[in-house]
């Protein structure tokens, strides 16, 4: 327990006391920070693509202009651009095949 300790006053990480219930939601300003549980019956063992299960959203401005350049170089597109609750939202694979979306509204 000491070494989770010293990991959590090395990151300054706050849990905050909203967020569901499979999920540890960090006081974090202006990105938002969370990790979920595992799904249940996922095996990280047997996945090709990594961060399976991980979810890194990130806000920006401009998002559709983002996936203009990134579509216009061929950078893969998993998660067409929409409008959702969280604004103009899309998801794009980075060189090692994590998938990161972009949205706009904060």
């Amino acid at each position: 327990m000491r070494h989770r300790h010293a990991e959590r006053a090395q990151l300054r990480l706050v849990r905050s006391p909203a967020g569901p219930p499979h999920a540890v939601v960090f006081q974090t300003v202006p990105i938002a920070f969370a990790l979920r549980d595992l799904v249940p019956g996922t095996d990280l063992a047997s996945v090709a693509q990594p961060g399976i299960g991980a979810a890194i959203w990130l806000h920006a401005t401009d998002v559709q202009a983002i996936h203009d350049a990134l579509a216009a170089d061929s950078h893969p597109i998993t998660s067409a651009p929409i409008d959702g609750p969280f604004g103009r939202t899309f998801t794009f694979a980075d060189p090692d095949g994590y998938r990161i979306t972009l949205h706009d509204r904060a």
